[in-house]
C-alpha cells in the first residue's frame, strides 16, 4: 500500500477532494439525522398532544354525564381518523378518580396503564415513554377541565415504530440525495486533477530534459526559447541579458551594471502573465529555461577565462581541499616550479611542499575570521627531491566542485633572498670598514695590557729575582682576563660580519645590544659622547635572527653617534653628547628605542629616510642602504619602526616587535 505521499499530484487532488467531500458528506448526514429524528419525534409528539387535547375538548360533557357510548365514538372517531390510525396505538378515557370511561383496546383495559402517567395540576400535559413486551409507545395525558376543575385525563399511545419508520424514510431520502452528490463531486474532481495535472506532467517532462542538459525544448505553450523568440541574449552573438547579468555582476562587486538595452522591452520576464495559473506557469516556464540557458552559457565563459588565466599564470597556483589540504588542481607554472607532474600533484597533501601552510591558515582564521585572504612571506617549501625553496605564499578562501577549497599562490624568492643577502652582506662590510679605527682601538687595550705583563715578568726573570706569588697570580689573571675581553671582540666581529640566514629563531634583545655595543661602544665613548644603555629587567625575546637584529641595532646605533658628532662639531666647548638605548614591553609588545640629542630632521627628510640610497651625509661617508635594509629586516619580522625628530635638537627611533608569549603575558610595568 504506497504512502500518500508517494502518490502523484493527481491522485492527491482526487483522493484529498474526494476525502474532503466524503467527510462533509457524511458529517452532514449525521447531523441532519440526529436533528431530523430529534425533530420528528417531536413534531409528532406534538401532534399527539394536540389530537389529545381536541378529544378532552370534544369530551368534557360526556365526561360529566358519564355518556360512555358518546366516549367511545369520539375517541374512535379521533383514533382512526386519516393517517392517524397509523400513528395512535391506543386511547383511554379516565375520570377524576382515574377510572376508565372508555378505551380503544379490543381487549379488556390493561391494569398496568392505569396509574403510570398522572398529570400533575400545574401540568398542561405529560408524556412518557413505556416499553412493554407487546407495545412501545410516547404515552401522552391531557387533563380534561371544566372551568378550573380537572373532571377526567385523555391518554393518548403514540406508535415508537411508525415515528422511527418516518425518520428513516428520511434519512433514506436524504441519503439518497447525498450520496448522488458525493458521485458528481467524485467525477469533477478527477476531472480537475486531470486538468491540473496534465501540463504539470509536461512540465516535469521538460525539467527531466533539461537537467540531462538538453535545453532545446518547446514549453507548454509550443515555443522553443532562443529560436521562436527572438533575443539577441541568447543567440549566437554576445549581447547582455539586463537580468541575467545585472545579478551577475552584482553578486561579483561590479559598480557598472549594464543599463536596460531596447530589446528587453517585450522581454517574457517583465511582460503581464495571461491565461490561468497554468498557462502563467507555462510562460514562467519558457522564460526560466532561457535564463538557464543564459546562466549556462555565462559559466562557460566564464569557466574558459578561469581555465586560460589558471593555466597561463605566470607563478605556481594551487587548488587546495580547505579540510585535508590535498591538491585538487595546480597549472603547468606549479609542475614547473616544483618538479612535478600535473598527475603527481593532484592528490598529493600541499604539507609535503609546504609544512607550515595547515598552521599558517588556521592561525590567521583564528585571528581574522572574516578575511578569507592569507598572505605570509619568507616560507619554505620543497622542491623535487626535497630542495628547499624560499616563496611568498598569497591564498584565498573559494569553492571548488562544491567543495570548500582554498587557492594557493606562490612566488619564489630564493634568488631574490640571496641578492638581498649579498646587499646585506655588502652594507655589513662597509660599516665594519668605518670602524676599523675604533676596534683596531678596542684591540690595543687588551693587547697592551698582555704586553706589560708579559713584559714585567721577562724583566723580571732576566734579572733573576723572585716574583711574589700573589703579584704573579694577579698579573696571570689579568693577561687571561684581557684574552677574554679581545677574544669577545674578535667573536663579536665576526659573528657580526658572517652571513646570517632568513630564518627565525628566539633571541633577546637585551644581548643583541649588548653585543653591538661591545664594537661599537667605546667608539662612541672615545668620541665624547654620553652612552646610557637601559636593559629590560629580564630577558626580551622575539622570533628574529640574531645576526640580521644586531645589523638593525647597528645602523641605528651609529647614525644617531654620526647626528650627535655632527651636531658637536657645531656647538661650543662643554656641549655634550647624549645616546640612550632603551628595551622594555609595552602592549605586549617588545619595544626598542635610540634616542639621540643631535641635529635632527626636517619633516622632508623623515618622510625620505628609508628610501633605498636616500642619505643625509656627505659624499663618501655612506651609501643610503643602512635604514632601507633595516626597515626591511623590521618588515621581515612583523615589526614596526617609528620616528620622532626635529630639527636640531634630536631623532628617537622606537621599533616594535611582537614578544613572545610569555613576555606578552607577563609584562613588567618597570620595562613600559
Amino acid at each position: 500500500m504506497p504512502r500518500f505521499r508517494d502518490l502523484s499530484l493527481k491522485h492527491k487532488i482526487f483522493l484529498s477532494t474526494a476525502g474532503v467531500v466524503l467527510l462533509f458528506s457524511l458529517s452532514s448526514a449525521l447531523m441532519a439525522r440526529w436533528i431530523l429524528s430529534g425533530y420528528m419525534e417531536q413534531e409528532l409528539k406534538t401532534r399527539g398532544v394536540s389530537i389529545a387535547q381536541s378529544i378532552a375538548d370534544h369530551s368534557i360533557g360526556h365526561v360529566l354525564t358519564r355518556d360512555r357510548d358518546q366516549l367511545v365514538a369520539t375517541i374512535f372517531d379521533a383514533a382512526q381518523l386519516g393517517e392517524r390510525r397509523h400513528l395512535v396505538e391506543y386511547v383511554v378515557i379516565l375520570d377524576d378518580e382515574q377510572n376508565v370511561l372508555s378505551h380503544t383496546f379490543i381487549t379488556p383495559f390493561p391494569d398496568d396503564l392505569r396509574g403510570v402517567n398522572p398529570v400533575q395540576e400545574e401540568q398542561d400535559y405529560s408524556i412518557r415513554s413505556l416499553d412493554k413486551a407487546d407495545m412501545q409507545v410516547y404515552d401522552i395525558a391531557v387533563p380534561i377541565l371544566e372551568g378550573i376543575y380537572q373532571i377526567g385525563t385523555v391518554r393518548l399511545g403514540l406508535k415508537k415504530e411508525h415515528i422511527e419508520q418516518v425518520a428513516r424514510t428520511m434519512n433514506i431520502t436524504f441519503g439518497g440525495f447525498t450520496l448522488a452528490v458525493l458521485v458528481v463531486m467524485f467525477v469533477l474532481s478527477y476531472r480537475i486533477s486531470l486538468y491540473i495535472t496534465r501540463p504539470m506532467q509536461k512540465l516535469t517532462g521538460m525539467a527531466d530534459q533539461i537537467s540531462r542538459g538538453d535545453l532545446e525544448l518547446k514549453t507548454v505553450n509550443g515555443l522553443q526559447p532562443g529560436r521562436d523568440e527572438p533575443c539577441p541574449a541568447i543567440t549566437g552573438s554576445y549581447q547582455p541579458c539586463w537580468h541575467v547579468d545585472r545579478l551577475l555582476e552584482a553578486e561579483l562587486g561590479d559598480r557598472h551594471l549594464p543599463g536596460k538595452p531596447d530589446y528587453c522591452r517585450d522581454c517574457l520576464a517583465d511582460r503581464d502573465k495571461s491565461g490561468d495559473e497554468v498557462q502563467q506557469l507555462a510562460d514562467s516556464f519558457n522564460q526560466m529555461v532561457r535564463s538557464v540557458k543564459l546562466y549556462r552559457k555565462r559559466v562557460l565563459e566564464s569557466e574558459h577565462k578561469y581555465r586560460s588565466l589558471f593555466e597561463s599564470g605566470p607563478v605556481p597556483v594551487f587548488v587546495l581541499d580547505l579540510e585535508t589540504f590535498e591538491i585538487l588542481d595546480a597549472n603547468s607554472s606549479a609542475e614547473k616550479e616544483y618538479g612535478y607532474s600535473r598527475n603527481e600533484l593532484v592528490g598529493m597533501e600541499f604539507t609535503r611542499l609546504a609544512p607550515e601552510f595547515p598552521e599558517k591558515l588556521r592561525t590567521h582564521l583564528k585571528q581574522e575570521p572574516q578575511d578569507a585572504r592569507i598572505v605570509y612571506n619568507k616560507a619554505i617549501h620543497y622542491y623535487r627531491g626535497n630542495q628547499p625553496i624560499y616563496t611568498n605564499v598569497e591564498g584565498r578562501l573559494s569553492t571548488y566542485r562544491n567543495r570548500d577549497a582554498v587557492i594557493v599562490a606562490t612566488t619564489d624568492i630564493t634568488e631574490m633572498l640571496e641578492k638581498d643577502a649579498q646587499l646585506i652582506q655588502a652594507s655589513k662590510m662597509s660599516d665594519l670598514g668605518q670602524l676599523s679605527a675604533g676596534v683596531a682601538h678596542e684591540l690595543n687595550q687588551p693587547l697592551n695590557a698582555i704586553k706589560m705583563g708579559s713584559e714585567f715578568v721577562q724583566m723580571m726573570q732576566q734579572e733573576g729575582q723572585d716574583i711574589p706569588e700573589e703579584q704573579l697570580r694577579q698579573i696571570l689573571g689579568e693577561i687571561n682576563t684581557q684574552v677574554d675581553r679581545a677574544t669577545e671582540i674578535i667573536n663579536n666581529l665576526r659573528e657580526f660580519g658572517r652571513k646570517s640566514d632568513p630564518g627565525l629563531e628566539e633571541t633577546d634583545l637585551n644581548l643583541c645590544v649588548q653585543n653591538v655595543l661591545t664594537i661599537i661602544g667605546q667608539q662612541i665613548k672615545l668620541a665624547n659622547i654620553d652612552l646610557d644603555f637601559q636593559p629590560a629587567s629580564q630577558p626580551v625575546f622575539i622570533m628574529a635572527h640574531k645576526n640580521r637584529l644586531e645589523q638593525v641595532i647597528f645602523n641605528l646605533v651609529t647614525n644617531a653617534r654620526d647626528a650627535v658628532m655632527q651636531k658637536q662639531a657645531q656647538q661650543e666647548p662643554g656641549w655634550t653628547g647624549r645616546i640612550v638605548i632603551f628595551i622594555g614591553i609595552s602592549n605586549g609588545q617588545a619595544v626598542l628605542s635610540v634616542q639621540d640629542n643631535g641635529t635632527g630632521m626636517p619633516r622632508s627628510v623623515v618622510d625620505k629616510i628609508f628610501d633605498p640610497f636616500f642619505t643625509t651625509k656627505e659624499v663618501g661617508k655612506g651609501m643610503g642602504l643602512g635604514l632601507s635594509i633595516c626597515y626591511g629586516i623590521i618588515q621581515d619580522y612583523q615589526g614596526e619602526i617609528d620616528i620622532q625628530s626635529r630639527e636640531n635638537e634630536g631623532t628617537t627611533f622606537r621599533v616594535f616587535f611582537s614578544a613572545s608569549d610569555s613576555h606578552a603575558q607577563n609584562s613588567n610595568p618597570k620595562d613600559r
